[in-house]
């Protein structure tokens, strides 16, 4: 294999920018077909992205010849159907988080790769990205000295009864697709990257509740990991209060000082250490899967290692379970 020809299952919102142009712009990458079941909208997506080939049937994009590596983008309930399919038809796979709706339906993604001894990435795409690397590397490098907890806030206002009428919104917030709320969906990203920063968790539980009744699935999550590395992590993801109250935040805090980012906004990384204070600013991304999807070809080609396993993508799914477990 010298090149990787893509084709997308499920081209909606997330592959209109965030991933589906850089399959273009990487080296060694093009996409070659996309599907959607409506298969008005997937024609329509394909002639915008000037895309060769679109399809209304998954088997059919799956069994196509001229492609050799599958992107599943489609909501989690049908991650584990269609990476398999794939998988079994002997294509290296990259599916999107939630790797899907729990632990195990994901480690029957991972276990469908080694049987058929085919590639899986899942789509952890921040820790490609150069300012989460810096984190890693400051991590590291003991900038802050060795790291004591890392306290993680997310809090956002409800949403709307105009925004629950919005397909691309609605399903993130019914648990027979999002297998949860929310914080299925944005909570993958930031306990990946606790696990990426700080190895192998060995004890984690939390605690969830649905405090609003806009919807079925639970608006507030908090949870704690210790990890091997005596690291403690904690978290409050809570998507009921006022606007004014609205937070993205992360602490790191070291016995010499603390890092500071956020996950989802375009802020710079505080680094205040020995009461000295440092920042570190990064241009924002036009496509923010573009790092992770170069590695993942480089990973396919056979020239680089993976950048998140589906062993690592069951683990954070397995944190996420604990977290919301009733």
């Amino acid at each position: 294999m010298e090149k990787i020809h893509w084709g997308i299952i499920g081209c909606g919102d997330v592959t209109e920018l965030k991933s589906g142009p850089a399959f273009n712009k990487v080296k060694d990458s093009e996409l070659v077909a996309v599907m959607r079941r409506n298969a008005e909208k997937a024609k329509d997506y394909a002639e915008r992205h000037h895309v060769p080939k679109w399809y209304s049937d998954a088997n059919s994009l799956v069994n196509d010849p001229d492609i050799n590596a599958i992107y599943v983008a489609t909501p989690p309930s049908s991650h584990e159907q269609y990476a398999i399919a794939a998988l079994k038809a002997g294509k290296p796979v990259y599916v999107e988080k939630p790797m899907s709706v729990n632990a195990g339906s994901a480690a029957n993604m991972a276990n469908a790769a080694e049987e058929a001894k085919q590639k899986l990435t899942v789509a952890h795409y921040r820790r490609a990205q150069p300012l989460f690397q810096k984190i890693k590397q400051l991590i590291l490098e003991k900038a802050i000295g060795d790291i004591r907890f890392a306290r993680l806030s997310l809090h956002k206002p409800s949403l709307s009864a105009k925004d629950l009428q919005v397909e691309k919104t609605a399903w993130r917030v019914d648990p027979s697709f999002a297998g949860g709320g929310l914080f299925h969906d944005l909570a993958p990203h930031q306990l990946d990257l606790m696990y990426y920063f700080f190895g192998e968790p060995v004890k984690a539980a939390g605690i969830a509740t649905n405090q609003g009744g806009l919807y079925a699935a639970d608006d507030i999550v908090s949870g704690n990991i210790l990890f091997k590395s005596g690291v403690q992590f904690s978290g409050v993801w809570c998507f009921n209060v006022s606007a004014a109250d609205e937070k993205d935040e992360c602490e790191i805090i070291g016995e010499k000082g603390k890092i500071v980012f956020s996950f989802f906004e375009h802020k710079p990384i505080t680094v205040i250490s020995n009461g000295q204070t440092e920042i570190y600013h990064f241009d924002a991304l036009q496509h923010v899967q573009q790092p992770m999807i170069e590695k993942t070809v480089e990973f396919f080609l056979g020239k680089g290692s993976n950048p998140c396993s589906g062993n690592e993508g069951v683990l954070v799914m397995k944190l996420i379970d604990l977290f919301a477990e009733k």
